[in-house]
């Protein structure tokens, strides 16, 4: 390699660096959900009929169809959380040293989860005012952490005053949906579900409205200060509008972040937005912990999947474990093993670690509604397990340059899930090694890095191992069941010599 070149190589870690979205700890919260209001007395006429306030120990349950709001009962179950009561938390997203905080739909709306837009440009008032979302930005600014919300522009509410002016056929409006009398409801709607017409994006006002105006939903909130968007179904919206959404935001702000929930492949869809929630990652994972799917397929699936889509579209999307829409990680694995190495997955491989709140305290939770469950602060105390081993994959990633930011080698292993993470830097490389089978296994694994010495030493950074060998290429390790290991090579002088010395 030239030096030109060499310099190239070099600077695209700097650059990676200096980009906040690569590698990026994010921390998603339920407004509702996430900590106690110290005013719920004065919010109380907010939660009438046919919501209804729960108390903050109660679990949600699955409701019954509420045939006159067109919503299920536990959809419009609340526990009174606010931006407010979120801001009293700063602390606590500093002390887990986060990067991001992500904010469930926040828009005026019925309903709990807010996925039904009454008024965009509206904070639901049971969450608080514009007022408090402003003040919320400029504290997590302050502690150098950034703010997204969560948009859902596929679709709006039934009670949206869009929706209700669209269906006179003279109304400017009325094209901002599709009706057609061949569909159940009139109107095509979302998954059919029947409080959620979709926005006819053909329309050349919807998108103006909703990107493209300079006082367009998007754009609005990023002049109010927010970090970017995280994109309800974007798969919904296709590639051609997800691009244009991207490119607005960018015209706004150049580093806004724009990622989408998308649940296919991701290679094509990187194109189109800045990254993608991995659920591909997700089911890599979750299938080779559970031994659906070898780590051989694992691994080669993984350096695929990076290949395709590109390492700096990767190291912007976030790596999910659990969400709002999938059972928490405790439910998921009841192996408190298997919940480790899936974690150590989705910390260590290429992109951003999503941590869905209370899962770093051990929260447990089926699906929807059990998943939603109010924060139980009451699990937060130095001597939970969860939160301790959370924070020690959090602080690893962060202070480890390969983990946030580096590039990924696909290690040749059968037996075990091996990667390389790596810089510019011979030093900041890690080896991440895990054993997801009932077996002891001992392997000899080939690291394709020619900067790796023969001979050499290895600090461990995270688990362990009975045996670390390197031979012209060869790592020995040998590992007990469900375990892994974390390394990094040893390449000061002990004494006074270090092959490293000119690599």
């Amino acid at each position: 390699m030239n030096q030109k070149l060499k310099l190239e190589h070099e600077n695209i870690y700097i650059q990676r660096e200096q980009d906040w979205r690569n590698g990026a700890i994010v921390y998603q919260v339920i407004v509702d959900r996430f900590s106690p209001s110290s005013t719920i007395e004065k919010k109380l006429a907010l939660y009438q009929e046919p919501r209804k306030l729960r108390y903050w120990n109660e679990t949600p349950e699955p409701g019954a169809f509420h045939h006159e709001s067109r919503y299920w009962t536990h959809e419009l179950d609340f526990w009174g959380g606010d931006l407010k009561s979120v801001m009293d938390r700063l602390d606590y997203f500093k002390e887990l040293n986060i990067d991001v905080l992500y904010l469930n739909p926040i828009h005026e709306s019925l309903s709990n989860h807010k996925y039904d837009a009454k008024d965009y440009q509206k904070i639901s008032i049971e969450f608080g005012t514009v007022d408090d979302l402003r003040a919320l930005i400029t504290a997590l600014h302050q502690q150098n952490q950034k703010i997204m919300l969560d948009g859902v522009f596929n679709h709006v509410g039934v009670d949206n005053p869009l929706f209700i002016n669209a269906k006179n056929p003279n109304s400017k409006y009325h094209k901002w949906f599709d009706f057609n009398e061949k569909y159940p409801e009139g109107v095509r709607l979302w998954a059919d579900v029947k409080s959620l017409p979709e926005l006819n994006l053909e329309h050349k006002d919807v998108r103006n409205y909703i990107y493209q105006n300079q006082d367009s939903v998007i754009r609005s909130y990023i002049k109010e200060g927010i970090d970017g968007w995280r994109l309800d179904v974007a798969f919904d919206i296709g590639y051609n509008y997800l691009k244009e959404l991207t490119d607005a935001a960018h015209q706004e702000k150049e580093d806004a972040l724009i990622v989408g929930e998308i649940w296919n492949y991701p290679k094509k869809w990187t194109q189109s937005i800045d990254g993608v929630m991995n659920f591909t990652l997700r089911e890599i994972i979750t299938r080779t912990i559970q031994q659906k799917i070898s780590p051989l397929m694992a691994n080669q699936a993984i350096s695929d999947m990076i290949l395709d889509t590109g390492i700096d579209q990767i190291l912007k999307s976030w790596n999910i474990i659990d969400n709002h829409d999938v059972p928490r990680l405790t439910y998921q694995f009841k192996d408190r093993y298997d919940q480790i190495l899936a974690q150590v997955m989705q910390f260590f491989l290429p992109g951003s670690p999503n941590l869905y709140y209370g899962t770093e305290l051990g929260m447990e939770g089926a699906g929807d509604p059990y998943n939603r469950a109010p924060m139980r602060w009451d699990l937060y105390h130095d001597d939970n397990d969860y939160f301790n081993w959370t924070k020690k994959l959090i602080d690893l990633h962060q202070n480890e340059r390969a983990l946030k930011i580096g590039d990924y080698l696909m290690i040749k292993s059968e037996k075990l899930i091996a990667f390389e993470r790596y810089t510019d830097k011979v030093s900041e490389t890690v080896i991440v090694l895990i054993n997801p089978s009932y077996q002891d296994v001992e392997e000899d694994v080939l690291v394709r890095d020619s900067n790796l010495m023969n001979y050499s030493q290895f600090d461990v950074l995270l688990g362990e191992s009975d045996q670390i060998e390197f031979l012209a290429g060869f790592l020995k390790v040998s590992l007990k069941k469900k375990s892994f290991v974390v390394i990094r090579p040893k390449t000061k002088a002990d004494k006074s010599y270090t092959p490293y010395k000119r690599i």
